[in-house]
């Protein structure tokens, strides 16, 4: 009985973001506090499970997506991201510009959010179709590929933290996993497969512009520019491989490593170094400084709401005892837990449409599997990530985006976007269960 409420709260939730265009926190409320009402809790006590559930998963990851999207803001308005482009354009000449343009959205895609990325380099790629009279569909859908990936798998992105969180795993860790990952998956469904897509016309660029700078500051140089946006990703690799390296480091050594290694500390470290390199050294004033940071909070506070939407309908299956129940029950099918949650995870993506309410969701069902079949944790929240980027499609914002700004046909976006989507999230799972038998 527990089970059928489960998915009839799940349905509900999907029902209500898919059909009724509910926002995805508010339905998380309602299917929530459904779920708790059916599986018995008592109501005195619901109040409780809904605070405990926002404050658990809010309180280890709010600040680091605070402090990673106030980054990548200050990425993008800064023009490092614009720099980061033309150098790897240049790099790879117009021969392999879809190599270029695949590096251009990993790097770029690391410190910002997809939304993003997406609106600030979608112009670019128009500007070198333009030049090169070359397909854009062929040539842009690599660097898309690379800012899906980076979105799905690699922390500081909203859904890999909030996972590393909920599944108590190593950020450190699971950034380096997803770095392993991200590679084959971009190659094939960018490179590889857009290859084979210089059949499918586009039109120009008609529904958004990209920011015009005054002229009042400084571009960044180009090391400044590279080393200011990926900051995070190296500080958290090398204090994740410092402690392998050096096993015999005296107690203050391993106190001050562990401390430089918070992921907020990381987020704090990078972001203080940025508001110099980015902001005070190109000539911004400390005030307009902080109004881009202010930007980035609102950018965000959706995905927050969401995410502690998720928070609340884990606790519930916690607090209910459902989710002991679940794990017996799931643990006895004849799958392995990490394909398991993947294919939990697609099936919500393909109702839901939003990659992040569908790992998020997900998780919630298949955590307690991780602890009573000791799957590996890190590729837990890489196996989620992957199965969340399933087949985008008319439901998926992303889907319209890429519709839109390439001018193309439902059917032409189906070939190309979803099917790239789809390419990304299988070959991710594939990456995570040969993972699997390696460490």
């Amino acid at each position: 009985m527990s089970f059928i409420i489960v998915v009839l709260c799940l349905a509900l939730l999907i029902v209500l973001i898919s059909y009724f265009k509910v926002d995805a926190f508010i339905a998380f409320l309602i299917s929530s506090i459904l779920a708790g009402i059916a599986l018995g809790i008592p109501l005195e006590k619901l109040p409780d499970s809904v605070n405990n559930g926002i404050g658990s998963i809010l309180g280890g990851l709010t600040l680091i997506i605070v402090l990673g999207a106030m980054l990548g803001k200050l990425v993008a308005e800064s023009g490092a991201a614009q720099k980061i482009a033309s150098v790897m354009v240049s790099l790879f000449g117009t021969k392999h510009i879809q190599w270029g343009l695949m590096v251009t959205g990993f790097v770029v895609g690391i410190p910002l959010f997809y939304g993003i990325g997406f609106v600030l380099l979608v112009p670019l790629i128009f500007s070198i179709v333009y030049k090169y009279k070359l397909p854009a569909v062929y040539i842009g859908l690599p660097m898309l590929a690379a800012l899906s990936v980076t979105h799905g798998f690699l922390p500081p992105h909203p859904s890999p933290v909030a996972l590393v969180v909920q599944f108590n795993a190593n950020i450190g860790l699971t950034l380096i996993y997803g770095l392993f990952l991200a590679i084959p998956a971009i190659i094939i469904a960018g490179p590889v497969f857009g290859s084979r897509l210089k059949h499918i016309k586009s039109g120009p660029v008609t529904l958004f512009e990209q920011k015009e700078d005054s002229g009042r500051y400084s571009m960044p140089g180009k090391a400044n520019s590279f080393i200011s946006a990926t900051l995070p990703v190296f500080l958290l690799i090398i204090v994740t491989v410092i402690p392998y390296c050096f096993k015999d480091m005296g107690e203050m050594a391993s106190g001050i490593v562990s401390f430089i290694g918070a992921p907020s500390i990381v987020m704090l470290i990078a972001l203080l170094f940025a508001t110099y390199t980015l902001g005070i050294r190109q000539g911004r004033s400390i005030k307009s400084v902080m109004a881009v940071y202010g930007e980035a909070v609102k950018d965000i506070s959706m995905i927050l709401l969401i995410i502690a939407g998720s928070g609340i309908f884990k606790q519930i299956m916690e607090d209910s005892g459902v989710s002991n129940e679940l794990a017996t029950s799931l643990e006895q099918l004849p799958v392995h837990p990490l394909i398991l949650g993947w294919l939990i995870s697609a099936v919500i993506r393909l109702c839901v449409g939003s990659a992040t309410v569908a790992a998020l969701t997900a998780a919630g069902v298949v955590m307690p599997l991780v602890t009573q079949t000791g799957a590996n944790p890190n590729l837990m929240v890489l196996s989620l990530g992957a199965g969340s980027l399933m087949f985008s499609h008319v439901n998926d914002s992303g889907f319209w985006m890429f519709k839109e700004y390439f001018n193309l046909s439902i059917k032409d976006t189906i070939c190309s976007w979803s099917i790239m989507e789809t390419i990304v999230s299988v070959v991710g799972l594939i990456g995570v269960m040969i993972l699997n038998m390696i460490v």
